[in-house]
């Protein structure tokens, strides 16, 4: 059985999507919030950044490269404080507005700071989906990581 084609959720290129990650992991490297945090638990950069643009694609153009749990993976450092975030976002919208169009920007960012709100939530099985979430995104371990409302 082959899975329908789903039309990205706003205009963005894989292209796009490396390179706004690629440039905003450049900058958490030299953050002085992010880049200590970051640099402790992240050795390979290059598959660091694959692995999450990978994680965008999926949650942005639907591929389904992306095997992972990120809250999870936030939840197993405890030097991930939820202040840092905050930061991440920021930074990450301060580089998408650099980089992308604003047709691209803007509801990047957006999706970005809703799969913050959806991360404070607790998980729930893709078995229990609400109904009014219209373009659910589970990752591959069967359960939502970004539901967008």
């Amino acid at each position: 059985m082959t899975r329908p084609i789903l039309t990205p959720r706003f205009p963005a290129t894989p292209e796009q999507i490396n390179a706004q990650v690629h440039a905003f992991y450049a900058r958490v490297r030299e953050d002085t919030m992010l880049g200590p945090v970051f640099n402790k638990h992240v050795h390979e950069w290059h598959a660091h950044e694959e692995k999450i643009a990978a994680f965008w694609r999926n949650a942005i153009l639907f591929e389904r490269s992306y095997d992972g749990n990120p809250q999870r993976v936030h939840i197993e450092r405890p030097d991930v404080k939820p202040e840092l975030f905050a930061h991440w976002l920021d930074l990450f919208e301060e580089v998408a507005n650099q980089m992308l169009p604003p047709e691209t920007a803007t509801p990047w960012v957006a999706l970005a700071r809703r799969s913050r709100d959806e991360g404070r939530r607790p998980i729930r099985p893709t078995t229990q989906r609400r109904t009014t979430d219209t373009a659910m995104t589970p990752d591959h371990s069967g359960f939502d990581m970004l539901a967008i409302k």
